[in-house]
């Protein structure tokens, strides 16, 4: 893997490239909060009225008002009992894994589950058995097979970030047994599924027994850091049985005030998660009517099938003539070739969705006929 070329964000949905200013179909800024005026004048008077770093932990002199109120809103923003903010998204499953290592006989993970997953499985101190992506009967297979003695914890994404889908959490309950937890990472579903907007959970339509949900603040919150959704009783242990709560600064004292800014403007005003899924459906119903076969996912990501190196070379050309940033993604688990990976926001406007929709009918309608020709 290679680095990406700077992108320069110039606005709340196109970035500079070597090639200009392009529309921007990449990323996870879901609500491109990153941008919000509000959100950027909470980081601004946070760090002109509390400075810019605690610089020490919160078991020592690093802890501020700031970070209790965020935790408040957070877990009343999820309907948890109670929240915890660490240093970022992927810290947020290593802080659980160490917490509770040595409570489990066995570890289960989807096979399509983020790195960060498999990194906390580290911790574990168990066997650690991957299962078929989105499989409960295959989940439950793996479960009988270790006896009914096993203390199962189940690890998977909340909503997968490849395309959108989310994990069937209410079928993988129903076969979980009374003394299994399922750790469900949600950084890309907290924020954008569920009704509100509260993720996985929410969506499924589950509560939170036998769940633990981590989040990210980085992607539909637009600032950064991470929390874990739990009870009081997982919260104390983290404080105290872990090494990386104790062990780490927390969030930078202006992204926590911007964190707090966009979790009140989503929860306020649900405007933000309906132009999200109208622009979604929009373009999703677009491109089937052109061709494109695009699966029905609840989440705001429209994945195209793999392709070889040639017609994906004259799918980026197009996008880019179209002024169109190429979202091709080559990441940990992609396909070798990697894939194009569209993220709707809510903030594009009809412009720029139909002129996506436009560029791929376009392509896709001059590669069927060139198909065609050649038999």
């Amino acid at each position: 893997m290679t680095e990406a070329e700077p992108l320069q964000q110039v606005d709340r949905t196109c970035v500079q490239t070597g090639a200009g200013q392009l529309a921007y179909f990449s990323g996870c800024d879901y609500f491109r909060m990153a941008s919000h005026p509000r959100v950027v004048r909470a980081a601004r008077e946070a760090l002109r009225t509390r400075g810019l770093n605690v610089a020490a932990s919160r078991v020592t002199t690093g802890h501020h008002a700031l970070y209790d109120q965020l935790e408040r809103r957070l877990a009343e923003f999820f309907q948890a009992e109670d929240a915890l903010l660490l240093p970022s998204g992927y810290t947020t499953g290593l802080a659980v894994a160490q917490a509770l290592a040595g409570r489990f006989t066995h570890a289960f993970i989807d096979e399509r589950a983020h790195v960060c997953l498999l990194d906390a499985a580290r911790f574990l101190d168990c066997p650690l058995v991957k299962f078929n992506h989105r499989d409960a009967a295959a989940l439950a297979r793996r479960l009988r097979a270790c006896g009914k003695e096993a203390k199962p914890l189940v690890l998977t994404d909340g909503m997968f970030a490849r395309d959108g889908a989310v994990a069937p959490l209410k079928e993988y309950l129903e076969v979980l047994p009374r003394n299994g937890v399922i750790l469900v990472d949600d950084a890309h579903g907290s924020g954008v599924v569920g009704i509100h907007g509260r993720g996985a959970l929410e969506h499924a339509g589950v509560g939170r027994r036998q769940i633990i949900q981590t989040i990210t603040l980085s992607k539909a919150f637009g600032a950064y850091g991470g929390a874990v959704l739990g009870t009081r009783e997982l919260r104390a242990r983290i404080v105290r049985a872990g090494r990386l709560f104790p062990g780490s600064t927390p969030v930078p004292l202006p992204l926590a005030g911007a964190a707090l800014a966009a979790v009140e403007l989503l929860a306020a005003d649900g405007r933000f998660l309906q132009r999200l899924r109208r622009n979604t459906d929009r373009v999703r119903v677009a491109l089937r009517r052109n061709g494109w076969d695009v699966p029905e996912t609840p989440g705001p990501i429209v994945a195209l099938p793999p392709m070889d190196a040639r017609p994906s070379s004259a799918l980026q050309r197009r996008l880019l003539a179209g002024g169109i940033y190429p979202p091709l993604i080559c990441y940990p688990g992609a396909p070798a070739g990697g894939y194009f990976r569209f993220v709707i926001s809510s903030e594009h406007t009809a412009a720029q969705l139909e002129n996506l929709t436009g560029v791929l009918a376009a392509y896709a309608a001059r590669r069927a006929a060139a198909e065609k020709s050649a038999a």
